[in-house]
């Protein structure tokens, strides 16, 4: 089955409905991290990434419990979106009745908060970069109960489970794709490109 997701369409949706730029940019970590586990996984990156860009677009608009991200998925629903794109983002949501079952909904659950997590474990390194971060910081942070402290630690740590991964392998694997997209990111901070 060839599939009728287009990145643009999803990007143009996520943009009229969230303008805060953190938001934006944690919309394109989690797809960077999904997109990563995708080609692990040897699945269509590009329809994964999609999900991972969507799953919040609709929390600025409607951020309670009540309403996100059902809204999300009734104007996913009204765009053709398939059910498998809904359902997913559903279940990344603990209130939301959905459990996780496929692998794509175990994965965005996986990398929603650590996406985050890494991003800003990556901002308060003296570099501000994510191209010298390694899990081992990233594990140490989260020791630290003062540092991202709305982050429920046993979130990141139920995604590396779900996944059936050692956590600092998780890790390891967000921060790798974070880093392909670390200029779109913002999260090249001080060092220079490779050459």
């Amino acid at each position: 089955m060839v599939s009728t997701l287009s990145r643009d369409d999803a990007w143009r949706l996520l943009n009229e409905y969230t303008k805060s730029e953190s938001l934006l940019k944690h919309a394109l970590a989690v797809e960077a991290a999904v997109r990563g586990y995708a080609r692990r996984f040897g699945e269509r990156d590009v329809d994964w990434g999609i999900v991972g860009l969507l799953h919040d677009f609709d929390y600025e608009r409607w951020p309670t419990a009540a309403d996100h991200p059902f809204r999300g998925c009734e104007i996913l629903e009204a765009q053709g979106y398939p059910e498998w794109v809904r359902r997913a983002i559903l279940s990344h949501a603990d209130y939301s009745g959905v459990p996780r079952e496929s692998l794509l909904e175990k994965t965005l659950f996986a990398c929603d908060e650590m996406a985050g997590f890494v991003t800003a474990a990556s901002l308060v390194r003296p570099s501000r970069s994510v191209l010298d971060l390694e899990p081992g910081s990233v594990v140490k942070r989260m020791k630290d109960k003062a540092f991202a402290r709305a982050v429920k630690r046993d979130d990141l740590r139920a995604g590396a489970d779900i996944l059936g991964l050692p956590l600092d392998e998780h890790i390891a694997n967000v921060i790798a794709s974070l880093r392909d997209e670390a200029d779109a990111l913002g999260l090249r901070g001080t060092l220079s490109p490779a050459r």
